[in-house]
């Protein structure tokens, strides 16, 4: 005979499965720190080259400029606030996806938690 219980909670938990649960199961597969470390190296990775990409784009724009005041200007306090500029920005953004990863991976977990606990309230229904 069907149990109505079990059918609810199988439902629930092949809809799971099938939506969230997919990326769920990716992310426990790591290890805390390895899951955050690894998305936040991605982060800075991707903040370097878009930082590459704007002060090329800033330079690009006013090339004629830079060419002229480049022979007057102090090269080296010019190089060490570009250098500051991009630590920051890599700074920030790696702190925001710091806490970004960390919110991720810990709601996951949680996920995942229930799931099992749902599929051990299945296991027991059916030994009953």
């Amino acid at each position: 005979m069907l149990n109505e219980e079990r059918i609810i909670l199988m439902t629930k938990m092949a809809s799971y499965e099938a939506n969230e649960g997919r990326r769920n199961v990716a992310i426990g597969r790591y290890f805390r720190s390895d899951y955050i470390g690894w998305h936040v190296l991605k982060s800075i990775i991707s903040a370097t080259i878009a930082f590459v990409v704007v002060f090329g784009m800033y330079i690009y724009y006013d090339f004629e400029v830079f060419m002229l005041d480049i022979y007057k200007m102090d090269v080296l306090a010019f190089v060490k606030r570009i250098l500051f500029m991009y630590l920051w920005t890599t700074g920030i953004y790696a702190v925001i996806a710091f806490a970004v990863y960390t919110v991720r991976y810990s709601r996951a977990m949680r996920s995942l938690k229930l799931y099992h606990m749902n599929l051990r309230r299945l296991m027991n229904m059916y030994k009953s």
